[in-house]
């Protein structure tokens, strides 16, 4: 119909002394753009991170999940790796990709990075989350064995993350952002937990050697300090019950043992993830912020 109608008055326009188009310029004035800024008047600000792409470790549960939802939310487009193969399927939408990946194989890692960049254009935002906490021993019962596992995890394939990420982070037209889920045990370790508190430390070091170096190029580096997020997997009830008695608390106290006496969630630490990606600490870099609620021996 509207070819037809258009046709027409070509035709009746040529018998009355010539058909002349109007210029785009102004057809695009006349028809559009009132229409438009209506349109965006009614819509609202879109939400912060629209348009960036976020890749996130230990993506299907925990600290990790909650990192995702809390981007997803601002607008990202999230690629999240994990050992577990429910990451691939965890959503149905466009704007999710989950990838089955070890972080401690390098040809892994750099085919993760290339899936990303390939379905979403590129690399904005990274979220080095991954890691595990073995079972306490004292040092004189620290296994070599044990020792190099939690540092293969928790600090070189991170130091692998970064350096694999960097050529795509620099690219990033708002500027590179890397968030590091670091531990309350770097500031405040305890004991039979040398391994994870070294590679923590370790982590510490290497994300402000980071934005150290990378600063020059527009990236921000920053890390997350949690204490103990009882709604993740390490923590059973039978673990909590167990913790509480020793302390002669009851669950809730245990959960609570902080100044604020509030229990920090798995949503509190991927909520803070996803605001250190946000303009709001634009001009923020190599920064420690803890999540613990206050604890007297980090204070």
């Amino acid at each position: 119909d509207l070819y037809a109608h258009t046709i027409e008055i070509i035709l009746r326009a040529e018998a009355l002394g010539g058909w002349q188009a109007l210029p785009p310029r102004d057809l695009f004035e006349m028809e559009y753009w009132d229409l438009e800024q209506a349109k965006l008047r009614r819509q609202g600000r879109p939400p912060s991170l629209t348009g960036e792409i976020a890749l996130v470790t230990g993506a299907a549960s925990g600290i990790g999940k909650a990192c995702v939802e809390s981007l997803l939310a601002r607008g990202a487009a999230v690629a999240g790796l994990d050992l577990n193969p429910a990451v691939v399927e965890q959503y149905d939408r466009p704007d999710w990709l989950g990838l089955v990946c070890d972080v401690t194989d390098e040809a892994a890692v750099q085919a993760a990075l290339e899936a990303t960049a390939r379905r979403f254009g590129g690399l904005d935002m990274l979220i080095l989350n991954a890691g595990i906490f073995p079972k306490s021993a004292p040092i004189r019962d620290l296994q070599r064995g044990d020792w190099q596992r939690v540092l293969d995890v928790n600090l070189t394939a991170n130091l692998t993350l970064l350096r694999e990420s960097y050529p795509l982070l620099r690219l990033a037209p708002r500027g590179g952002k890397v968030v590091v889920i670091g531990s309350k045990n770097v500031p405040a370790p305890g004991p039979g937990v040398a391994a994870y508190s070294a590679s923590k430390a370790a982590l510490n070091q290497l994300a402000r050697v980071t934005a150290l170096e990378w600063g020059k190029d527009g990236i921000r580096v920053n890390t997350i300090h949690p204490n103990a997020v009882f709604d993740t997997a390490l923590w059973s009830d039978e673990l909590l019950a167990l913790r509480a008695q020793h302390y002669g608390m009851t669950v809730e106290e245990y959960k609570t043992n902080n100044v604020l006496r509030v229990e920090v969630t798995s949503r509190d630490v991927g909520e803070m993830a996803a605001a250190m990606c946000e303009p709001l600490f634009a001009k923020t870099t190599g920064a420690q912020v803890p999540i613990d609620g206050g604890n007297e021996r980090v204070i």
